[in-house]
């Protein structure tokens, strides 16, 4: 296996370079009667386009998609349905001074060993120019997602660099280039941005992406589970290096009193295990948090080896994202609407008909039920240290 296909029933499989014609999809297993069009699709890719603002590269690429196939008179045929985005600002000699270098942090040396050749310009397929593609793809998957179950997916930056960003309001998230949920920040965000890009160097940042109203049961297992697949899937985003569902590492610090979501028939009392149990949707709000390391390519100087083994200073000037977790929250959720999409389809085809008759618990209980039950909690299991 090459390692360019997503997906077991709902399939995408990627092609193209940063500095290629071209880069594009072929997604396949799409439900037929879906309406859809190249509008349907460009607002996504607008989302994450390059060149919207001064804090991101300053490559202009629009992002225009074409549909080529799989489409017929406005409405999925359930054939293969290929996309196409071409590249129109590359600019390739940026990039002649390093060609015989490996950038530090970068995928330069490891595909230069696995492969014995590489394409240097803007970093080839390795480059996060191939994400463009997957969102693309992805907003087929939230088209049918929300229509078919109601399924919504977002997300926002929830840290960039050292400043954390508490969530405040969605109204917030589309109005700046940062994805903030809160507009108070943004000032600092731009500050901080400003400073680092004149510095020469880069950072890194934290992504929280939610899907809700997804139904309980989606997800296979015990090597498919739902949240192995969107952790395997979160992971292959470029720059990615760390992933959590629900409290994820804080779960570490939790009693088992914390962090059990409790039931009752009104619904849970908190979402500790981020809408996933034993591998399946529990109905509640399915969340992610994504760490997104610095952008390797900076201008200050650095130690590296050049493709002779010879000790070398690398310096990458050009046009680079000084963080990449900034336009990375349309990554994240087409991440996420991919792998919901894929396990819907494989949900449906294998559960369909299972009727259980134990009522479903609502997502979340009413806040009454919540301070009641936790107030009662409090009498009967007192904190010993307080006792």
């Amino acid at each position: 296996m090459s390692g360019n296909t997503l997906g077991k029933l709902f399939c995408v499989t990627s092609f193209g370079e940063s500095h290629g014609p071209a880069i594009g999809c072929v997604v396949d297993g799409c439900p037929p009667g879906l309406t859809l069009s190249e509008s349907d699709i460009q607002p996504e890719l607008d989302r994450r386009k390059p060149g919207t603002s001064r804090h991101v590269t300053q490559r202009r690429e629009e992002d225009v998609v074409e549909i080529l196939s799989g489409v017929f008179d406005g409405r999925t045929t359930g054939t293969p349905i290929a996309l196409l985005i071409r590249n129109v600002d590359a600019r390739s000699k940026d990039y002649s001074k390093i060609k015989d270098m490996f950038r530090p942090g970068h995928a330069d040396y490891t595909y230069w060993q696995k492969y014995g050749i590489r394409d240097y310009r803007g970093g080839g397929r390795q480059s996060a120019r191939e994400t463009a593609v997957r969102v693309a793809a992805a907003a087929i998957a939230k088209k049918w997602l929300r229509e078919r179950y109601g399924v919504m997916v977002r997300g926002w930056m929830a840290q960039l660099g050292p400043i954390e960003i508490p969530f405040k309001t969605w109204d917030a998230v589309a109005v700046n280039p940062f994805f903030a949920p809160n507009a108070e920040i943004v000032p600092e965000l731009e500050a901080f941005m400003d400073k680092l890009r004149k510095s020469g160097d880069s950072c890194g940042a934290r992504i929280t992406t939610l899907a809700q109203s997804v139904p309980v049961g989606w997800g296979e297992p015990v090597y498919d589970k739902l949240d192995a697949e969107l952790a395997y899937n979160m992971m292959s985003i470029n720059a990615v290096k760390g992933v959590e569902i629900g409290a994820g590492f804080r779960s570490v610090a939790q009693k088992g009193t914390e962090h059990s979501d409790e039931m009752t028939p009104q619904g849970f009392l908190s979402n500790n295990a981020g809408g996933v149990l034993g591998g399946i949707s529990t109905g509640q709000d399915i969340v992610v948090h994504v760490a997104v390391k610095p952008t390797s390519s900076i201008r200050l100087a650095r130690s590296t080896i050049d493709t002779a083994g010879r000790p070398t200073i690398v310096e990458t000037h050009g046009r680079h994202d000084p963080c990449v977790g900034i336009r990375a929250t349309p990554i994240c959720e087409a991440m996420m609407a991919l792998t919901l999409m894929d396990h819907a389809l494989r949900h449906r085809a294998q559960n369909a008909d299972v009727a259980c008759e134990t009522p479903r618990v609502p997502a979340q209980a009413p806040a009454e039920v919540i301070d009641k039950l936790r107030g009662a909690a409090a009498v009967e299991n007192p904190d010993p240290d307080e006792a």
